[in-house]
């Protein structure tokens, strides 16, 4: 805690200090609600719950750049989450962010951890926008650890990313820095998205390496590739992804874990209020008829504006697996039944 202490302080004083050339910004996301879940517990019973990031994950940071002149930038990000509900931190102090690069007409390139490539693409095509409360586009169904996901973030990376007309695209690799093999732990990601007028067009690829075993000389790998549509007609936006997801084992005789995800939803929005509804659904691949989930979940969200920076939201979602698997609503919270309805309410305060 002391540490934490002092690297806040040493960060604000940075902030207060910053030359002329320099901007330093202070920014954050300050969001809690109350949940009210079903099958909550294996006794079956339901739970009253303060949560944490009810719409968006709870964070604050610092991101700054300074111009070098000739149309290049130094630019830095340090951002970390933090539980509303606890004041705890979340994971390491900036979990979320911790990077610096360059910026210019080449685009941007960074160095430390950042969320990926791919990430940055499929947000932007989630109906909830990868809402911790309720949302399957990143982290699909959760019964417990995230399955047939992605993954949001990469330590030790190198990030590429850049602009061209309507079309954004870039790549992120995290290095595995494992002795003897550089491919041991490597993690890669790929895409792009291209935005004309009122259509929205997306493509995206992660390979996850795991370490090479002994036993067979092979290495778990996991990949995903991920595509998305939107339109904009009037208030109306109207999205839709996938996800083909495949954890390929490194084991002997051990089949693919495989599993796709599929949504869409639409959003109507004339200030103050927006109005989304969505549905994601995951078809499990390579398990046993009985234990073949294919989770479906609904949700609905309506947001009412205070401010340009406060929110008030409320969100309701339901979710069924079949043959009686288990099935949770949210992206770390295990599930106790095969179905569970939840219901959200909240506030959300931008600075």
């Amino acid at each position: 805690m002391k540490k934490s202490a002092l690297a806040l302080a040493v960060l604000a004083a940075l902030s207060l200090n910053a030359s002329a050339q320099t901007n330093v910004q202070v920014y954050g996301i300050m969001d809690a609600g109350v949940e009210y879940v079903n099958h909550a517990t294996a006794s079956d019973g339901s739970q009253v719950r303060v949560v944490s990031g009810g719409k968006n994950t709870s964070r604050w940071g610092f991101r700054g750049s300074e111009d070098l002149g000739g149309g290049l930038k130094a630019i830095f990000n340090l951002e970390g989450g933090v539980m509303l509900d606890t004041g705890a931190q979340d994971g390491n102090l900036f979990k979320r962010q911790a990077n610096v690069g360059l910026e210019g007409g080449f685009g941007r390139v960074i160095i430390g951890r950042s969320f990926t490539t791919t990430y940055d693409l499929v947000i932007k095509f989630d109906p909830m926008g990868f809402a911790p409360n309720y949302s399957w586009a990143t982290s699909s169904n959760a019964t417990g650890p995230s399955k047939y996901g992605m993954t949001t973030a990469f330590d030790n990376l190198i990030k590429y990313t850049g602009t061209t007309g309507g079309f954004t695209y870039g790549a992120t690799i995290g290095m595995g820095e494992q002795a003897g093999s550089a491919a041991d732990g490597r993690k890669y990601a790929v895409g792009g998205s291209w935005f004309g007028g009122p259509v929205g067009l997306m493509a995206s690829y992660e390979q996850i390496n795991g370490n090479t075993l002994a036993a067979t000389g092979d290495r778990d790998k996991t990949t995903a590739f991920h595509l998305g549509a939107l339109y904009k007609a009037g208030p109306m936006t109207y999205q839709a992804g996938m996800r083909g997801y495949k954890l390929q084992s490194g084991k002997a005789a051990t089949p693919d874990v495989r599993g796709d995800t599929y949504w869409a939803g639409a959003t109507w929005a004339a200030y103050p209020w927006t109005l989304t509804g969505a549905v994601y659904h995951v078809n499990t691949k390579n398990l046993p008829s009985a234990k073949d989930a294919d989770p479906t979940m609904l949700v609905g969200r309506a947001m009412y504006s205070l401010s340009k920076r406060v929110w008030l939201y409320a969100s309701v979602a339901h979710a069924k697996a079949d043959h009686g698997q288990l099935v949770g609503l949210s992206r770390d919270d295990p599930g106790f039944g095969s179905t569970q309805t939840g219901v959200t309410t909240g506030i959300q305060y931008r600075f």
